[in-house]
């Protein structure tokens, strides 16, 4: 993919191409782009259960044509019996990544959403959840093709996934493992989706559907139960932000890494470095991304727990500028460091009216916690795992505690006009590739579809695996993968457009309302436009 779509009147990009088309046949009905947002997400809940589901967490921005800039935090909570002695009695030193144990935190994506809605409906009256929630119906109903990377992904991870209850009766089609095309169903799900359509979103957390989805939770063995639904709440917050040249960048407060994000690309703005992915360029935000990672690891966490506000290093130019003159440019600094997994889906959205979202929502690892609720088919995500079963510390398992997340949508206000709302699954790959596909488009100038299509690297673990080398794609100029070996980097070659450098997108809307798109070539995506 190497020419970047463009329109007039909305545009919508994700991973999976059904999902965009639902989002975009929701512009065309006379939605809005939070609209299209949520009918996208409830389709790529269907046929990208791999990557998200309803049982996940989400993270929203939205850029109004006005200038206004908000974000809606919906990240749910540990559950109140989830502490050390709930753990110590099941026999456990740390919290199993899969299984009814790893189900341990409030789903907050449905929450979102509902949020999200209501700052539409204060715009215009709104399509209803029964048209949003229409194409997602359909597809858990009448069912929907296998993806070639779901059929690998189960099959790389059917050891870990066997056995976790409802998993095997729900995504292994005649009790075998799925080839790429067989037709996947959940009858439970699309029966869960029509009674939140008839009984309004907020029924996830406070009625009939919670009641269900709760009594299965606790019975399969889950610390979740019905109070902690009903004590969940989106919140909407402040996005950080911080300025460089041309442009105000934004991103999530806290619990997630969105800190990270900013500080890589303002560091790099600082090191005005090189030609595009040349050694300056690839090295330079390399560097930028330890210096960064460095700060989330030592700061990044629950907001309630953090001692340092976020957005505190982000207004200290004093300290930015030191962190930038720290990177040395031609030798590579240390990097035996402890990384994040995690796997997610982006969605963008413009509509004609110049509304801008950048959604990001995950059930942690693929397929999350495996578990499949039998009364609602809801997969539960298994983002709690990474709490530490420590007294104190970072991450530390607490009641109430939201953990850390490496979700972090990503958007930009031009000086120019312009607005740009882009990011990527990847976990700890997202803030690297988020500064690579703007760094390309912002400041190099390489059109929007080529950024997102170009090689990229990524520094620390790959899906589910410990790992400190800095992989790349093998279509670098071998001059300065030579060149990156020679400064230090400890190098891993990847094949080309592989899915560990993550599935990123970019949607970008001029002053003139001209919306261009992109998508990624490693996904399943596709941008819809009109």
């Amino acid at each position: 993919m190497l020419h970047t779509p463009r329109s007039l009147r909305g545009m919508v990009t994700s991973p999976h191409h059904l999902a965009s088309q639902a989002g975009l046949d929701v512009l065309k009905d006379g939605g809005t782009a939070i609209e299209a947002v949520v009918a996208t997400a409830a389709a790529l809940a269907v046929v990208y259960p791999h990557m998200t589901g309803i049982g996940g967490d989400g993270f929203w921005l939205v850029l109004w044509p006005d200038g206004r800039t908000a974000s809606i935090d919906a990240c749910g909570a540990a559950a109140a019996r989830a502490d050390l002695s709930f753990y110590q009695a099941a026999g456990v030193s740390s919290i199993p990544w899969r299984g009814p144990l790893a189900a341990n935190t409030v789903a907050g994506t449905v929450s979102g959403w509902d949020l999200a809605l209501s700052w539409s409906q204060a715009t215009q009256p709104g399509l209803g959840l029964h048209r949003l929630l229409r194409d997602a119906i359909y597809y858990a109903e009448q069912g929907v093709p296998m993806t070639e990377g779901g059929a690998a992904i189960t099959r790389a991870k059917i050891g870990e996934l066997d056995g976790v209850p409802g998993f095997s009766d729900t995504f292994l089609p005649d009790g075998r493992l799925p080839d790429a095309g067989d037709i996947l169903h959940n009858q439970a799900l699309a029966q869960s989706f029509r009674r939140l359509a008839a009984d309004g979103l907020d029924s996830f957390y406070r009625g009939a559907l919670a009641h269900d989805m709760a009594a299965d939770l606790r019975a399969l063995g889950s610390p979740l139960d019905l109070a902690d639904l009903k004590a969940h709440r989106a919140l909407s917050r402040p996005p950080l932000h911080v300025d460089i040249d041309g442009a105000r960048l934004f991103n999530m407060a806290p619990p997630t890494q969105g800190v990270a994000s900013l500080l890589i690309l303002a560091l790099f703005d600082r090191l005005r470095a090189g030609q595009v992915d040349g050694f300056n360029h690839v090295h330079g935000l390399v560097e930028a991304t330890k210096q960064a990672f460095r700060y989330r690891d030592a700061h990044v966490g629950d907001p309630a727990f953090m001692t340092v506000g976020a957005q505190d290093i982000l207004d200290d130019t004093a300290r930015l500028d030191a962190m930038a003159r720290a990177i040395d440019p031609a030798v590579a600094a240390p990097w035996p460091h402890p990384s994040q997994a995690g796997d997610t889906v982006w969605m963008g959205a413009v509509d004609a009216d110049g509304v801008a979202v950048s959604m990001i929502q995950s059930v942690y690892f693929e397929y999350g916690s495996g578990v499949v609720l039998p009364r609602t088919g809801v997969m539960w995500q298994n983002r709690g795992s990474s709490f530490r079963l420590a007294d104190d510390g970072w991450n530390a398992l607490r009641p109430g505690r939201k953990p850390f997340h490496t979700l972090n949508p990503a958007a930009a206000r031009f000086e120019d006009g312009r607005t740009m709302v882009y990011g990527t699954m990847g976990g700890e790959g997202q803030p690297q590739t988020q500064a690579a596909v703007f760094s390309r488009y912002a400041r190099y100038g390489v059109p929007l579809q080529q950024a997102v299509t170009a090689p990229r690297w990524l520094l620390g673990r790959t899906w589910g695996e410990d790992s400190v080398t800095l992989k790349y794609e093998d279509r670098f100029d071998p001059a300065m993968i030579a060149r990156m070996a020679q400064a230090g980097h400890a190098l891993e070659r990847m094949p080309p457009f592989t899915s560990t450098m993550g599935h990123a997108g970019a949607l970008v809307r001029h002053p003139s309302g001209l919306i261009e798109g992109a998508t990624d070539p490693r996904s399943d995506g596709a941008v819809a436009a009109w």
